[in-house]
């Protein structure tokens, strides 16, 4: 009698674990699948056109940056970690010659319940060479805190955005 009934318990358990992956107690299900939608490119505007002219004899230090947006987001995850989260993009640009790759905040879509990044980079002239030398990939690290309230992580492209909701 003992025997059955301990291999009925055993394999009611097993059975019950493998519906906690999809559940919302296993922390790597707080943020779904990243999602894609296009975004509406602004009319008239040239990046390449500096708003003030640069000169060899202004002793400022230019803190300012000047990356462009990359072309588009190919993968956006966010990482479950104690004391935060990190949110990693891999995006492809326009051409080979990219450096200073950043997630900058956005802080005019930034609200209270969605963090929103701009995907960026300094680009130089370059060949366009294949998908697989363009792609780039960056990192930022955000605590508890900095993620409390949030609900949705967006990460902006020139050609799309990628989103992930709790």
């Amino acid at each position: 009698m003992n025997k059955p009934l301990s291999v009925l318990v055993l394999s009611a358990l097993m059975l019950g674990g493998c519906g906690f992956k999809e559940s919302n107690f296993n922390p790597y299900n707080w943020y779904g699948e990243s999602s894609s939608e296009p975004v509406a490119v602004p009319e008239g505007v040239n990046p390449l056109i500096p708003q003030r002219r640069a000169s060899i004899f202004r002793s400022e230090k230019d803190t300012n940056y000047y990356g462009q947006f990359v072309g588009e987001v190919s993968e956006m995850l966010i990482e479950r970690r104690p004391g935060g989260a990190i949110i990693r993009a891999t995006g492809i640009v326009n051409r080979q010659g990219f450096y200073d790759v950043r997630l900058v905040q956005n802080e005019a879509e930034t609200t209270e319940t969605v963090a929103t990044y701009d995907f960026k980079a300094i680009q130089l002239r370059g060949n366009v060479g294949t998908e697989a030398s363009r792609s780039v990939t960056v990192a930022v690290w955000l605590t508890d805190n900095q993620l409390a309230g949030i609900r949705e992580i967006r990460v902006k492209a020139a050609r799309n955005v990628r989103s992930s909701r709790r």
